[in-house]
């Protein structure tokens, strides 16, 4: 989404209008971006725009962990394993006596 200029507001500005600039994120569909001294600082969205955020920043770490683990899996069919002292030292822990 692109923001036009009047969805960048300075954060001093924001402290007086945050009611006005809350119902036209939640009624307007549009997101505000809050700056201090000329630089984005924060952002004004939807609540539900955030929920749905988190839920696709979950289902990207398990598509992640999913890749990694089917990847790790083939490297093991293959016969590719990882020394145990190499293992041990990435873990970061003492290895067997």
């Amino acid at each position: 989404m692109t923001l036009r200029a009047s969805d960048i507001v300075p954060i001093s500005e924001a402290r007086a209008r945050l009611t006005e600039l809350a119902e036209d994120v939640v009624g307007g569909g549009s997101e505000k971006v809050l700056t201090k001294n000329g630089a984005s600082y924060v952002a004004l969205i939807d609540a539900r725009r955030l929920d749905y955020y988190h839920a696709l920043e979950a289902e990207h770490a398990s598509l992640v962990l999913a890749e990694d683990a089917v990847a790790g899996l083939r490297q093991a069919l293959a016969g590719e394993f990882v020394p145990d002292a190499e293992l041990d030292q990435a873990l970061g822990i003492r290895p067997a006596p």
